[in-house]
């Protein structure tokens, strides 16, 4: 599995090179633009069965970047998806398919799905995995951060409970108590994803370059500060995902 998955993201990386550009539809600002439109590639997936069986080979090409476990990078390059919602799975990678939402890094591997069937497969598999325990906090220590007198941010738990307060006020009442979403509604899964990625999309919709954001939350979102974005994110960071959490392994630490 290993080296078919080292192989297939050396392919992989071959046709992002000889991949030509997304298209680009109307995003947010558009007048004809709906988030969540009825018909196309989006609505046709969503009928279809998912198999998690073709999912997992379908998301070979995915691991490459967001590890084979789902997990993602804490640096905040590429989200977690372990646990996410087939429902926002589906439409993010429709919408970057179809030139909603600009995406160049993954738009060539998205490219390579063949069909709807294949988007359910995909989906299906990757909301079936187990939830790694372990994500990029506030205060995680970077990755590459060789400075040992390097400590963590003294206002942890100020950031938690300024962005605590935020969130209950508005940010509840879509992405749920816990930040579990809702799936039915297309509201992702917030609650573990690692801070520096929440705290970058955050920013971007706020700003107008995520152009296939929930006009909503657009409207919400806006009048928020850099400050306010960085206290939100830590705590929605600070949340534990819900769903199969992956059982500690044989030997490590016990969470």
């Amino acid at each position: 599995m290993k080296a078919s998955l080292l192989l297939i993201g050396l392919l992989s990386a071959g046709v992002a090179l000889a991949s030509p550009p997304a298209p680009k539809q109307e995003g947010i600002e558009g007048k004809n633009y709906q988030w969540n439109a009825q018909g196309g590639e989006k609505m046709e997936a969503l009928t279809k069965k998912g198999d998690k069986k073709r999912g997992e080979e379908g998301y070979e090409t995915c691991g490459a970047c967001h590890l084979p476990s789902g997990a993602g990078r804490p640096d905040g390059t590429f989200p977690q998806l372990a646990g996410q919602h087939t429902t926002v799975l589906i439409k993010q990678m429709a919408d970057i398919r179809a030139g909603l939402r600009d995406n160049p890094t993954m738009y060539p591997f998205a490219a390579t799905l063949t069909d709807a069937q294949e988007l359910a497969d995909v989906a299906a598999y990757i909301e079936g995995l187990c939830i790694p325990p372990d994500h990029g906090h506030y205060d995680s220590k970077p990755g590459d951060n060789t400075d040992k007198n390097w400590k963590p941010p003294a206002d942890t738990e100020k950031r938690i409970a300024e962005g605590k307060a935020l969130y209950e006020k508005e940010c509840l009442e879509c992405h749920g108590k816990n930040g579990e979403g809702d799936k039915e509604k297309f509201y992702p899964v917030i609650a573990g994803q690692h801070y520096k990625y929440l705290l970058r999309q955050m920013t971007e919709i706020r700003n107008g370059h995520r152009r296939n954001a929930n006009p909503d939350m657009v409207k919400i979102i806006k009048k928020y500060s850099d400050d306010q974005l960085i206290s939100i994110s830590a705590y929605q960071a600070s949340l534990q995902m819900p769903g199969n959490m992956c059982k500690p392994k044989a030997g490590g630490k016990k969470k």
